[in-house]
């Protein structure tokens, strides 16, 4: 098992998970595949000594699929490695973990569902950060969106109705990314079955390029993985080093998986481990 400093909010919910089967679970590779409990990978390929931590101001919020902690690709483990204020949840359609509740009504965060707005009502959907003074810099971390809930009692933290010219949230909110981590059908299916988040403005990223993840297909080539969208999310709040970071550590987890996945050495010279050594030089 992971020490208490590696056993983040995924570990500990795939460690959860886990105890909850009734038999083991079995990733790719066969019953003899002995894998790093800290990072997923077989002990020749480990991550582990090259692990960046850095500090943000905005949290992730992870709603895992039933079996998404157990995969050895999931990258929402790489947001947790990453980003301290790192929160993961298992998701179910009967029922609610009751501390996701308490951390989307803390008056510390502005919750967005990062979701893409064609499948959302238009006066939901924000395309940037809505606007929330910097108590370091006395700035704007965004401009004003309109967009809000359909009635005002239902607008969190203090928000009001946006017809009556109101915000969300409060100012001096730190903004927390409620990310569904999932393959996309489940991820349709958990926003549709998820009434807890209905009063929850939903962030639709429009990313200028493609995804580089190599470790699962899909069909369309703007369908990213959990650490990809967090990376976005990340720059859209200014955290730009941890989004370099993250980006980077990415690239070296994609390698080091296919290296193993291949039986062939790690590369620890390769552009992705000089990028990631140079930020953490900072």
């Amino acid at each position: 098992m992971p020490n208490a400093a590696q056993a983040h909010a995924v570990s500990r919910l795939r460690s959860a998970r886990l105890a909850r089967s009734s038999k083991p679970f079995l990733a790719r590779g066969g019953p003899r595949g002995e894998r790093c409990a800290a990072c997923r990978l077989v002990p020749s390929h480990c991550l582990c000594g090259v692990r960046p931590v850095v500090t943000t101001r905005a949290g992730i919020c992870l709603i895992m699929a039933d079996i998404e902690p157990l995969k050895p690709s999931n990258t929402g483990w790489l947001v947790a490695d990453v980003v301290p204020d790192t929160a993961a949840f298992g998701w179910a359609r009967t029922e609610v973990d009751p501390a996701l509740i308490a951390m989307l009504a803390d008056p510390q965060w502005q919750p967005y569902v990062v979701f893409p707005g064609e499948f959302v009502a238009p006066e939901r959907v924000v395309t940037q950060l809505i606007v929330s003074s910097n108590p370091r810099s006395d700035g704007a971390w965004g401009p004003q969106f309109p967009a809000g809930p359909p009635q005002g009692e239902l607008a969190p933290m203090g928000g009001s109705d946006p017809r009556c010219s109101g915000a969300w949230g409060p100012k001096s909110t730190r903004p927390l990314f409620v990310l569904l981590d999932a393959t996309w059908p489940e991820a349709r299916k958990m926003f549709r079955k998820s009434p807890y988040l209905d009063h929850l403005p939903v962030l639709s990223l429009q990313p200028d390029q493609i995804s580089r993840y190599k470790l699962r297909r899909s069909r369309r080539d703007d369908h990213f993985c959990t650490s990809e969208v967090a990376s976005l999310c990340l720059n859209l709040a200014g955290d730009t080093r941890a989004t370099q970071t993250l980006e980077a550590y990415l690239d070296v987890f994609t390698h080091h998986y296919l290296q193993a996945k291949n039986q062939l050495p790690v590369d620890h010279d390769n552009e992705a481990h000089r990028r990631l050594r140079a930020l953490r030089q900072f």
